[in-house]
């Protein structure tokens, strides 16, 4: 997959985008299915696209950014078989399947919240779409390049391949295909190894189910991103994305959809972001070494040293790129939570920095280096690398050691405010803002005693405030404008 330039892919409609004020961008990415809390791995992606969605905006782009819910009652796999994931689940904790949904949308949107993602321009639903989903199979049906068995609705792999390059995505051929899937057996309704369910008919005991042209039923799982992303976004759109492990299957299956209605290319750019590692050894539940969201925080997680916070998590999922895959450990963790404390210490200690009437720095250059990242495939490793070279500036300016005029220090506010705020979505955790205000205001009291202390000659006063605090881990820093302070 070749990697996306903005500037060079957005641009490719530069003549259609002119005429648009401003220009628009269509991104999907593939939600969660919501019936099991949401794992590291979809919160790396919508992360990841959060990111893009937050730059994109920033550049001046329209952005309509669709993020589905999967609440329809899909099987377990991808061969369409197995037991119905949300009856499964209802039955258990012995509830309506919507209630499954509504519990798990509402843990998803809080984790999210916890990132501090943005909502999304439209999340629709699986159930929601349900007509769509059925004209799309009949229009499928109608092109030839779909069947009904017993109620059930298959699509034609091996007939669709005849005219479009099935594995297109992959770069794999069909032969390569049919040769790595099982053998059909007796029992087995469908034509061909690689052919999918489009609609599948219920069973007697069913609970999600809605009536169709080919009896009580529900729709597979690929039908729906193609419906829900066509009638949001049209026939074909700019970017679409979701995880790696989507890639050979289920978005394989949505251009064949696609492209076998309305016999249109549906994504000009597809995305993935990769997976997840804990210690080198990929992340999952049979492994023993998946945690959820929620364990991450508070650290109660045999794997976890501590608890780390939101936004420090954040801050080390932005720190690889998003094609590259994410190695948790405890060291990574806690060295992403330093680099994110060093990032908003900096921030406090530009907003006090004094300026000098000539510079030794370019920060104008500084700026463009971020933009030039971003740029390169939302590269934020490479961003970040150029925010702590920022980092350095800062702190060498307020150590007296490099000059930076009123000017410099303006852009460094904004390339903090443009790059750390608004297209990293990094902030300050909100639980500890009212504490830190007050922190803040106690230490500038006892800053104010001491100042008075040695002023009045009381120098014996002025040593017992100082040490009390470097005591209690505040660092003083005496400078001819007067005295600093960090933790």
């Amino acid at each position: 997959m070749q990697a996306l330039s903005i500037y060079n892919t957005l641009s490719r409609k530069k003549e259609e985008f002119k005429a648009l004020n401003p220009p628009f961008v269509g991104l999907y990415v593939c939600g969660p299915t919501v019936y099991s809390d949401v794992h590291l791995g979809n919160c790396r992606t919508f992360i990841s696209f959060d990111l893009i969605y937050r730059y994109l905006l920033h550049l001046g782009y329209k952005v309509r950014y669709v993020r589905n819910i999967t609440d329809a009652g899909h099987l377990e796999g991808d061969r369409d078989e197995g037991d119905d994931k949300f009856a499964k689940k209802a039955k258990l904790e012995q509830v309506e399947p919507m209630e499954i949904v509504q519990k798990y949308t509402v843990g998803f949107h809080e984790v999210l919240g916890a990132f501090n993602t943005l909502p999304p321009s439209i999340e629709p639903t699986a159930t929601g779409h349900i007509c769509e989903q059925i004209e799309m199979i009949k229009q499928i049906m109608v092109n030839g390049l779909a069947y009904e068995v017993n109620g059930t609705v298959y699509f034609d792999v091996e007939k669709y391949s005849s005219e479009f390059n099935y594995g297109q995505l992959t770069n794999r051929k069909l032969e390569e295909l049919l040769e790595g899937s099982r053998e059909l057996n007796g029992q087995d309704e469908k034509k061909g190894k690689l052919d999918f369910a489009l609609w599948i008919a219920a069973k007697p005991e069913t609970l999600m189910r809605w009536p169709s042209p080919w009896g009580w039923g529900f729709p597979g799982w690929h039908i729906e991103c193609s419906a829900m992303s066509r009638k949001y976004l049209g026939d074909t759109f700019d970017i679409h994305g979701g995880g790696m492990d989507l890639q050979a299957t289920h978005h394989t299956n949505e251009i064949a959809q696609s492209q076998a209605c309305y016999h249109k290319t549906p994504v000009n750019y597809w995305m993935h972001t990769n997976m997840l590692t804990v210690n080198g050894v990929r992340m999952s539940k049979s492994a023993g070494n998946g945690f959820l969201p929620s364990e991450l925080f508070t650290g109660n997680h045999p794997l976890l040293d501590k608890g780390y916070a939101p936004m420090a998590v954040r801050f080390f999922m932005l720190q690889t790129h998003y094609r590259s895959t994410l190695d948790f450990s405890n060291e990574a963790l806690q060295a992403s939570e330093k680099g994110f404390e060093r990032l908003m210490d900096s921030y406090t200690t530009l907003q006090n920095l004094k300026a000098s009437n000539a510079s030794s720095e370019n920060i104008t250059e500084l700026q463009t280096k971020c933009y030039e990242a971003m740029n390169d495939d939302f590269n934020t490793s490479i961003l970040i690398a150029h925010l702590f070279e920022a980092v350095r500036i800062i702190n060498s300016a307020n150590d007296l050691k490099t000059n930076l005029t009123q000017a410099d220090i303006d852009l460094l506010k904004k390339i903090y405010n443009d790059f750390v705020f608004s297209i990293l979505g990094l902030k300050t955790e909100e639980s500890n803002q009212k504490t830190d205000a007050a922190l803040a205001k106690v230490i500038g009291h006892m800053l104010d005693m001491r100042t008075r202390a040695k002023t009045e000659k009381n120098f014996k006063l002025s040593d017992e405030i100082r040490d009390k605090l470097i005591e209690a881990g505040i660092q003083i820093k005496d400078t001819r404008e007067g005295s600093t302070w960090k933790i």
